[in-house]
């Protein structure tokens, strides 16, 4: 039974077991997921999170199939390396059938696969009979549906429901449904093929007949419904082909990666498939959502960060946040979404409890850091992509942006980004660490609001510069000159308000009473990625960071060992995250830390080898690395998760001093390097503009070669060492 924990946040993931106990098999497509076991069945284990969602609720709660009353033995269970087909070997147990005969457990193999594909489920189960005999056995299938909303499988409990309707049968197809107090009917529609012999409210029956060496198929399609969106659906070769096309077509945006490192390249691939389930696409393009189970949804900062750890392989993936976010840009205060004009988004959410006001997440903008995030993106995406037309279309929400920052981010006008929530039901703490008790004083104390985060000031700071080339571009020199003028003085205010000499990092924020929260964390890496690090600061971060307090052997910690709250269990005090991560490094390569953030890249290579499906959660726990032994993982971890995903990426681009400007046709190399483990890198299809270029990347002990292989289009490669 849940309950759940009330801690000052309401949102607080309820544990009563562990996501890691089991490993589960994860599909997503568009606006539905699937989270299975690996025998493709959706039981109550752990903490209860395996279903078939779409659009914020459960379609599915329960699946199970059995040979007769047993359940099949597992003989292998994998995602392809697509991330689009679940494929699941199971044989008999030993059983006695009808004629009391002794039918051993290798006689009957079924080979389950299953894929989404708009708002549908498709299954397929192939039997086939390997004995010397013919063999007889029903097949169950067991299913209910609780429509159940994400929070409530969070935790969260409610005071009311709304109905279930009844349920429809017929001869192959079962629909169950659901009318929500928010007055929308949910509906789940089983249907199978051929027809089955039995069919009820809750499960279906086969009567199994194989001579030796037969082979049949049984189909199963699910479909999550609602009254204005009937599911139209196909035969499950064709939707998979439907599938399979579409995959393609996203993929081949993407510049082609490989290596002389087989595990590296399993990372690699998984990376990209993660990333590419995890893009969804919007009336304003392809959005990558956070991830499953708990995030499937737009989140701005997530969103935004992944655009920035992808943007050299494809700028698309930031244009389409960029479009998102502008589109659903605050444009009015409303206390109880924590908006106010300007304001970037921080998620969305769809289901029963967000069209209620049960949670304020239908559209809330709870978050500090997403505003000037969007400016720095919208700049980078320029550099990448010289694409003026888009910045142009968008220009008046950077401005907005911009506005937000001056006004309501800074309520105090004293040069900061801080935050206070405005509504009771909102975040308590609005940066990425957003769990209630990311920020305190040094004796463990929670600070108190307005909180002025120490990487929201560089993010500002970075959103400034490129605020004002951006504004250059406009023909707007007063105001390039005054963004550029407010950087020069934020950097300066920052050094001297937020650096704690003794404990050679920036503090993590200052409190409403501009008191310093100084405690050594991770934040203060993200303060290289901005650029607002001074360079003797720099140099002290980089030894900081890398030394035993921090970095685990896996990498870095969200918070030192020797700090009042450090725990490398929790969620954000002191547990290793792979965007963290990824953000740190790309800010020691910056600064010429190159050998630090080699060290970094090598401690998350390990992790992927040590991991299910080569795959880097949302997090895994900070203990020490220890010999023969792989990371451990945290409980409520998702996985995939989009900036996760992305963090390879950002980590190959930083050792190699990788930069694109597209408006000078430059790709440039600025004294690059690559870890011991990689003797080469290859890169495909690089496109800048309507150029292109294939590279071999090639380590000759400490130094690098960078080979043209083929160029197509004006494109000059530069190389700095």
């Amino acid at each position: 039974m849940k309950e759940v924990i009330q801690i000052n946040d309401q949102y607080y993931i309820l544990a009563t077991s562990s996501l890691a106990s089991d490993l589960s098999r994860v599909l997503k497509q568009g606006e539905t997921f699937g989270v299975f076991d690996v025998h493709g069945d959706i039981l109550a284990l752990g903490m209860g999170e395996e279903g078939i969602y779409h659009e914020g609720t459960r379609h599915l709660s329960s699946l199970e199939l059995r040979l007769g009353s047993s359940r099949p033995l597992l003989l292998g269970s994998n995602v392809n390396e697509f991330n689009e087909l679940l494929a699941v070997d199971l044989m008999n147990p030993d059983f006695t059938d009808a004629e009391g005969r002794l039918v051993h457990r290798d006689s009957l193999h079924i080979f389950r696969s299953k894929f989404l594909w708009q708002a549908a489920c498709y299954e397929q189960l192939r039997i086939t009979n390997f004995s010397l005999f013919p063999l007889q056995s029903p097949l169950v299938i067991q299913f209910d549906a609780d429509f159940t909303d994400i929070f409530e499988v969070r935790g969260m409990k409610r005071e009311r429901k709304g109905k279930r309707l009844e349920t429809r049968v017929n001869r192959s197809s079962v629909l169950l449904a659901y009318e929500g107090l928010d007055g929308v009917v949910r509906k789940t529609r089983l249907s199978f093929s051929p027809e089955p012999a039995e069919l009820s409210e809750t499960e279906v029956r086969f009567d199994l007949r194989l001579v030796p060496k037969e082979e049949i198929r049984i189909f199963m399609t699910i479909t999550c419904e609602s009254e204005d969106c009937e599911v139209v659906t196909e035969s499950y070769g064709k939707a998979f082909s439907l599938s399979q096309a579409e995959l393609e077509k996203v993929r081949s945006l993407n510049c082609g990666i490989t290596t002389s490192n087989e595990p590296f390249n399993q990372w690699l691939g998984r990376s990209v498939t993660d990333l590419q389930m995890m893009l969804t696409h919007t009336p304003q393009g392809l959005y990558p959502y956070a991830g499953v189970p708990w995030f499937s949804t737009a989140f701005g900062r997530d969103g935004l960060i992944t655009a920035l750890e992808t943007l050299w392989i494809n700028p698309g993936i930031a244009r389409g946040v960029l479009a998102y976010l502008a589109h659903h840009q605050a444009s009015e205060t409303n206390e109880s979404q924590d908006a106010e004009p300007g304001k970037i988004l921080h998620e969305t959410r769809k289901g029963e409890m967000a069209a209620l006001g049960e949670i304020p997440f239908g559209r809330y903008y709870g978050s500090v850091d997403s505003t000037p995030l969007f400016i720095v993106l919208a700049g980078a995406y320029l550099e990448r992509t010289g694409d003026q037309a888009f910045i142009e279309s968008i220009w008046p929400n950077i401005r907005r942006a911009l506005e937000w920052m001056e006004h309501y981010g800074d309520a105090d006008g004293d040069g900061y980004l801080e935050y206070a929530r405005h509504s009771p039901t909102g975040l308590v703490q609005q940066g990425w660490k957003d769990s209630n008790d990311s920020v305190f004083y040094a004796d463990g104390e929670l600070a108190e609001p307005p909180i002025a985060l120490s990487e929201v000031q560089g993010y500002a700071y970075d959103a400034k510069r490129h605020a004002a080339s951006m504004a250059e571009l406009m023909k707007n020199g007063a105001l390039a000159e005054k963004l550029r003028s407010e950087a020069a003085e934020l950097k300066e205010k920052f050094a001297r308000d937020f650096w704690c000499d003794e404990l050679g990092v920036y503090a993590l924020a200052l409190d409403g009473k501009k008191r310093p929260c100084r405690v050594r964390a991770s934040n203060a890496g993200h303060c290289l990625f901005s650029g607002i690090a001074l360079p003797e600061h720099a140099k002290r971060l980089s030894e900081t960071l890398l030394n035993e307090t921090f970095f685990s052997g896996w990498g870095v910690r969200t918070l030192a060992s020797g700090e009042v709250r450090y725990n490398p269990m929790s969620y954000h005090n002191g547990s290793v995250w792979p965007h963290d991560n990824a953000l740190i490094a790309g800010g020691l390569a910056r600064y010429g830390y190159t050998e630090q953030a080699l060290k970094i890249m090598e401690g998350l290579f390990q992790t992927s080898i040590a991991m299910d499906l080569h795959r880097l959660p949302e997090l895994f726990c900070g203990f020490k690395w220890r010999r023969g032994l792989g990371p451990i993982l945290y409980p409520l971890s998702c996985a995939p998760q989009a900036w996760a995903a992305g963090a390879v990426f950002l980590l190959l681009q930083s050792v190699l001093g990788l930069s694109i400007d597209a408006r000078l046709r430059m790709i440039r190399f600025s004294y690059p390097a690559l870890p011991s483990f990689l003797e080469e890198v290859r890169l495909t299809k690089l496109r800048v503009g309507e150029a292109s270029a294939d590279l071999l990347i090639k380590r000759y002990g400490d130094d690098v070669a960078i080979n043209v292989l083929r160029r197509e289009g004006s494109l000059e490669v530069v190389v700095v060492k």
